[in-house]
């Protein structure tokens, strides 16, 4: 059988028609992957108008443009943002839809910043590609009928503790107590309730006053603030508070301390200094809600970043024992500081309910140290060569220098002794002499190298360390010498000075550990060859001398003073045991004594094992 075949130019045609129609499916094959740039270029401009919270036109955008207007406006409101960027990536194409992938970032609230990726549907219109709308084109998993909605989620706030481990102020609630003068009026007076409310606070805080409750209330528009109470204050007092007409309470967060009897003062001053930085950073979540405002879900969560607690150089140990010493001397105001030597940290600041009265006198209060200044003016007789402790020096019951006569106490004489027995037994004579034949400058720089006259700025306390002024003329130096001149001094001055010989140089005062103290003024090194001839001279004033009365305490190096002024004497203890220094005094008290007894008092009070 023969086969026939058609001619070669209708083979060949047929040949260029099937490669014909295998190109044509080609193309089209290329188009449905994404060669139109028109859904991208189309999504980008609905992108870029949508960012910029121009919701009109990102509207028009779309294939539905009045619920997309709705749901735009909505997004914008519900997230509190203040911008968005999208940028629109990968696009596929089929036929007369698109899909194009989106990444959202939101700009919230506080500069957070929400990032994501959603999928917007494209449709070709007459006009040209356009946005199918659908609350999947803002988030993808955004229901119909739902919205979005930003919540902040509260960190949890610091607490500040004390260096021996337990928490002193934490979070908690405190009450403002005020009054609206127009609705005290509308149903009784403002006299009435000032003088009702007055009697209430007036229990908790002593110096309120009906009339200047009435005078602030009346010129006043809205609430006048008068006091705030603590919670246990609070729950004494709110039926009679309710009871007051135009009386308003407010419940506040704040930062409470765990015992109100706890260095009261002091906390306060903490408290300004860092409940800013115990907030913590908030977290935050973008909910979806249903039409009829309920929870749908959870799009994105940012948990709480807490604040780390804070923590400060107060021991509760030893402010607890210097505190029950102050307060037994309850006729005097009475103050003591206690130092750590090794580390500058403030472990005590205390003061009796009479020194209270007038403010942080502990720490800025300023007095003449008396006879406690001779540590000073032996520091600049060793340190100028002037003198040792075991050079024999004169001790005579009074002494004449210039046109001033100073007298020992009692006008007691020793004759010629060692300076270490005149330091002991406080000569006021032997001082004087000594401080007569220095140079202007030489106490004034000796006091700076154990730090009275330089200034601390110590984060969360004031602090003044004193003064030692330059003295060309002789009285003044003289006088100077055995602190009845113009030297002043606070407690945490003469602390300092404690401090200095315990640790062989000048701590840096702090009280927040996590803030740094700043130094300025002179603070020049001391010799460590003065220090060691210092220290059995303070241990020598507890053996032997003028604080013998706390010998009993452990190895305790200290130096008595009593600094006359008008209308009595004050009296001075200062000194250090082991890793602790302090400085001890009772305005008007007298004898040195009532001092050393307040410090014994002090270092009996402490746990038996604390200084082992």
């Amino acid at each position: 059988m023969t086969t026939s075949h058609p001619p070669r130019s209708r083979r060949l045609t047929a040949r260029l028609g099937a490669v014909a129609v295998a190109s044509i499916i080609v193309a089209a094959g290329t188009a449905c992957s994404g060669t139109d740039d028109g859904p991208r270029a189309a999504a980008a401009a609905f992108l870029g108008v949508f960012g910029g919270h121009r919701t009109d036109q990102a509207a028009a955008r779309t294939d539905s443009p009045q619920q997309a207007s709705t749901d735009i406006d909505a997004a914008w409101s519900g997230l509190q943002a203040s911008a968005m960027t999208a940028t629109a990536g990968r696009t596929k194409v089929s036929g007369d839809t698109a899909t194009v992938d989106v990444t959202y970032a939101w700009t919230l609230p506080r500069a957070q910043t929400w990032k994501y990726t959603a999928t917007l549907n494209m449709a070709r219109a007459d006009s040209g590609w356009q946005v199918r709308w659908d609350s999947t084109d803002i988030h993808p998993d955004l229901g119909a009928t739902q919205r979005m909605s930003l919540e902040s989620i509260p960190a949890p706030v610091g607490s500040v503790n004390e260096s021996d481990g337990s928490s002193v102020l934490v979070p908690g609630t405190v009450y403002r107590v005020g009054i609206d003068a127009t609705k005290a009026a509308a149903t009784g007076s403002v006299a009435d309730s000032a003088t009702q409310l007055a009697s209430v606070v007036g229990r908790f805080v002593p110096t309120v006053s009906a009339q200047a409750i009435a005078e602030g209330a009346t010129a006043t528009s809205g609430t006048y603030s008068v006091a705030t109470l603590d919670r246990g204050q609070f729950d004494q007092v709110s039926d009679l508070l309710a009871a007051i007409p135009g009386v308003t309470s407010t419940d506040l967060a704040d930062l409470v301390p765990t015992d109100p009897t706890f260095a009261p003062d002091l906390l306060g001053q903490v408290k300004k200094q860092v409940a800013s930085d115990l907030d913590g950073k908030a977290g935050w979540r973008v909910l979806s809600l249903n039409a009829n405002g309920a929870t749908a879900g959870v799009l994105a969560e940012v948990d709480p970043a807490p604040s780390p607690s804070v923590s400060i150089s107060l021991s509760r140990s030893v402010q607890q024992a210097a505190q029950r010493a102050v307060d037994a001397a309850s006729r005097f105001q009475t103050m003591m500081v206690v130092i750590q030597p090794s580390t500058g940290r403030l472990l005590a600041v205390a003061q009796n309910a009479l020194a209270d009265k007038v403010g942080p006198l502990a720490t800025i209060g300023q007095y003449p140290p008396g006879s406690t200044f001779k540590m000073v003016t032996s520091a600049a007789a060793i340190g100028t060569g002037l003198s040792t402790p075991s050079t024999t020096v004169g001790c005579p019951g009074e002494v004449t220098i210039g046109q001033r006569t100073i007298p020992n106490y009692d006008n007691f004489s020793l004759g010629d002794v060692s300076m270490l027995q005149a330091f002991a037994k406080s000569c006021n004579t032997t001082f004087a002499k000594l401080a007569s034949e220095m140079g202007p400058s030489d106490l004034a720089h000796a006091a700076a190298s154990m730090g009275i006259g330089t200034r601390y700025d110590v984060p969360g306390i004031p602090v003044d360390s004193g003064s030692v002024p330059i003295a060309p003329e002789l009285i003044s130096r003289t006088e100077d010498g055995f602190g009845q001149g113009k030297v002043l001094t606070s407690p945490f001055g003469l602390a300092l000075v404690a401090a200095t010989v315990a640790h062989g140089s000048t701590p840096v005062p702090q009280l927040i550990l996590d803030r740094a103290t700043t130094v300025s003024g002179p603070h020049p090194t001391i010799s460590p060859a003065v220090i060691r001839q210092l220290r059995p001279m303070m241990r020598a004033v507890v053996v032997d001398g003028t604080a013998d009365r706390i010998k009993d305490q452990g190895e305790v190096y200290g130096k008595t003073g009593e600094a006359e002024v008008p209308g009595g004497s004050h009296a001075w203890f200062a000194g250090y045991r082991g890793d602790l220094a302090f400085a001890t005094l009772v305005v008007l008290g007298a004898s040195s004594d009532n001092a050393v007894a307040v410090t014994r008092d002090f270092f009996t009070a402490l746990p038996p094992d604390f200084l082992d």
